[in-house]
């Protein structure tokens, strides 16, 4: 599992770690694992001897960690020029070391000439606010041509602890972050600044905290989490889900809300609502009844809302399931139909499947203000309704009332932005809820085998809902393999 720690608890973990340690020897196991990246990709397009390395560096120790780098390269025959954003601040000993190696600071960033790799070192975790503009106009010249860009830590400009881009920021072709990940890396829109990822230990997971701030499921933890039917298991000891989906304008939400609940674990799927014809007709498996939900027979979990539409009936049945005794997702439609006091009095466990729309709706403000806080917004969503938050997105993001870290799922592809495929996740981590998986487990897991399944089927192809929920099974092997 990756953690990510936030700024203030990373500190702390380097002060405590740097008391036990001689002077700068943090620095140089940063410096030397930078390096090693820097090598790393200047070996994939030709090697470090004769390369011509550019360092951009700022006033924190980022730009010594850069400087420290930049020295190892220029001994290794690497030409390695630095440009200064604060002169007056620079590190003095980093300097020293690499003029000291070989390498050369620069006056103008139009006499640096062709380079290979672009090393970001101007600001650290600790920056706020993009890019001042000077440093804004200097990343623009150095990044004209088509040389990799290779951020120190964390891209300058973007909010290491909210992933929040507010102003210019580097768009960096890798970054190498030290100690443990930072909530930025994982969580958009910064994590789309970062390119690929490498974390380099430098001792610091002894004094980090047990609870980190946010957490990302890998194989092995999905694996883990996935339910597993025993030898004495019938259709009901496996869970019965219950979903409350579709209308006659919108049947084929019931189909792929139900597509995607008989992929998610339970023994059997119960459906309620005016698609039944439709969900009958692609899956005889299902069990259908017209409605009302809570005549429809005893289920472990119920999903609500996919495709409900929004007239006296549909409420009705939004109402009517929030008022059972087991876990319920709400999503689409039923986000819009739900009470929110109802939602916050509930005894059993809700879960509630936004996009960020419908974020903003439940939390009444713009859009843009939720895609660009993503972390506040799912955080404030699930203290707010007293709930299990997945919400959809570039990064799906899992946050529950409490002090639990939010989950950020790793999957999925950006193909997913298509009709349906919220329905099919739905059903999916409705399934996963019956068969006996916490909320936040359910919803975590979900989105996993939800973005591996649509990864997996699209292959950089458009991908219709249908066949993301036909691909889950796929994934599931994939997964316990």
């Amino acid at each position: 599992m990756r953690h990510a720690y936030s700024v203030q608890t990373v500190r702390a973990a380097e002060q405590a770690l740097m008391a036990r340690l001689p002077d700068g020897a943090l620095m140089q196991r940063a410096a030397a694992g930078l390096a090693v990246a820097c090598g790393d990709l200047l070996r994939r397009n030709g090697r470090v001897y004769g390369s011509r390395v550019l360092l951009l560096v700022g006033s924190g120790d980022n730009g010594g960690d850069a400087l420290y780098a930049g020295a190892r390269l220029a001994r290794r025959g690497a030409g390695v020029r630095a440009l200064l954003t604060s002169a007056d601040k620079v590190h003095r000993a980093g300097l020293a070391a690499l003029l000291a190696a070989g390498g050369r600071v620069l006056d103008d960033p139009g006499g640096c000439g062709p380079v290979d790799l672009v090393v970001d070192g101007i600001l650290g975790i600790g920056g706020r606010g993009g890019l001042r503009p000077d440093a804004e106009e200097l990343v623009r010249t150095v990044t004209r041509g088509h040389a990799p860009v290779l951020a120190v830590d964390l891209p300058s400009g973007v909010d290491a602890d909210t992933g929040q881009v507010q102003g210019a920021a580097v768009r960096a072709d890798a970054t190498v972050t030290f100690g443990t990940y930072k909530p930025a890396l994982l969580v958009d829109p910064a994590a789309e600044y970062a390119g690929a990822l490498r974390l380099v230990d430098i001792g610091l997971g002894p004094e980090l905290p047990a609870r980190p701030d946010l957490e990302a499921l890998q194989y092995a933890d999905v694996a883990g989490l996935l339910p597993r039917p025993a030898g004495e298991s019938d259709k009901y000891r496996r869970g019965v889900v219950g979903v409350a989906a579709g209308s006659q304008r919108y049947p084929g939400a019931a189909v792929l809300a139900v597509a995607g609940a008989l992929r998610g674990g339970a023994g059997a799927v119960r459906y309620a609502g005016p698609g039944a014809d439709a969900v009958i007709a692609r899956f005889p498996e299902t069990l259908v009844h017209p409605g009302p939900p809570s005549q429809a027979g005893r289920v472990q979990a119920w999903v609500v809302g996919p495709g409900i539409g929004d007239g006296t009936q549909a409420g009705a049945a939004v109402s009517d399931v929030l008022a059972a005794d087991v876990p319920v997702l709400v999503d689409a439609d039923g986000l819009r139909l739900m009470d929110a006091g109802a939602v916050r009095a509930r005894t059993a466990p809700t879960v509630l499947t936004p996009h960020a729309g419908e974020a903003a709706a439940l939390l009444g403000v713009p859009r843009e203000e939720v895609e660009a806080g993503r972390l506040a917004a799912v955080r404030e969503l699930a203290s707010r309704y007293r709930a299990t938050v997945l919400l959809k997105g570039s990064t799906t993001l899992v946050a529950e009332d409490g002090d639990a870290p939010v989950r950020v799922n790793p999957t999925g592809t950006a193909w997913l932005a298509t009709a349906g495929s919220g329905d099919v996740l739905s059903g999916l981590t409705g399934s996963l809820l019956a068969a006996g998986l916490t909320p936040r487990d359910a919803a975590s897991v979900g989105a996993y085998l939800h973005g591996l399944a649509a990864r997996r089927t699209a292959d950089g192809a458009p991908v219709a809902a249908q066949d993301v929920a036909d691909a889950i099974p796929a994934a599931w092997r994939d997964v316990r393999a």
